[in-house]
């Protein structure tokens, strides 16, 4: 399948779950497992028929594998901020990335309460609603407007945060230079890669730069491979998140 039929099957994808979350009457917590919300089952049934139905092996948070043999690998979080959406607040998205031998091939990530869409194919570049997104560039670190995930235990020593709550949005916003930068805080890696392939595809592509926050690979294929991804809209200040973050990870000196 070439590039141009797999953002046909994903984009097919994401308009599902917009159908479904539509006509969904509660958003509330399912009681499954834990912080799994209706709204993820009712958007992660439409999203597998899809890609399942066009050939694609597929992980899913909340449905684990599906036909792993398969060469092509859907990796998607079918509604990423589900707590947002269960409060109705606009920033939740339907994430998915599609892996071959080589790693993320093609990423889409959709804003299901606005409709903003970002799509990214390799060595192709990104766009947003259709449009090429541009390099940023970003200012020193404390200068800069910075995406939050966890809560630090010491100051970091950014300018500003934001604490949005939906890890591909937030990587997308510093693909398109809305955010410098993003910081995954929490000590223990709680990043399945479905949460952050989509963005991580759309950063690179845009010509931001990611690595994880204790320097390893972050394009992994395993449910239960966590990462803490850290992104930023040049080399320099990618350099600087991850020193503040190791210095603030480390215990204080008495």
């Amino acid at each position: 399948m070439d590039v141009d039929a797999l953002l046909a099957v994903l984009n097919a994808a994401s308009e599902a779950v917009a159908s479904a979350l539509s006509r969904l009457d509660d958003w509330s917590l399912a009681g499954t497992r834990e912080g799994q919300y209706r709204s993820d089952l009712a958007a992660d049934s439409v999203a597998l028929e899809l890609l399942l139905g066009a050939g694609l092996a597929v992980l899913s948070e909340e449905s684990g594998v599906h036909e792993p043999d398969r060469p092509l690998l859907a990796v998607v979080d079918p509604v990423d901020g589900s707590t947002n959406a269960s409060r109705g607040l606009p920033w939740y998205a339907t994430s998915v990335c599609v892996l071959d031998a080589e790693g993320p091939l093609v990423a889409l990530v959709v804003n299901q309460a606005t409709g903003a869409r970002y799509e990214a194919v390799r060595d192709r570049g990104a766009r947003r609603d259709g449009r090429a997104i541009e390099p940023s560039g970003a200012s020193e670190l404390r200068r800069s407007i910075i995406g939050l995930s966890g809560y630090p235990s010491r100051h970091l020593g950014w300018r500003q945060y934001r604490s949005l709550g939906a890890v591909a949005l937030d990587l997308c916003a510093v693909a398109e230079g809305a955010l410098d930068g993003f910081v995954d805080c929490v000590d223990e890696a709680h990043g399945g890669p479905w949460d952050y392939l989509g963005g991580l595809l759309v950063c690179q592509e845009a010509g931001a730069v990611a690595a994880d926050a204790i320097d390893r690979d972050l394009v992994v294929r395993d449910a239960a491979e966590w990462r803490s991804p850290v992104a930023a809209a040049t080399p320099a200040l990618l350099d600087q998140l991850l020193a503040e973050r190791s210095a603030a990870a480390r215990p204080a000196s008495r």
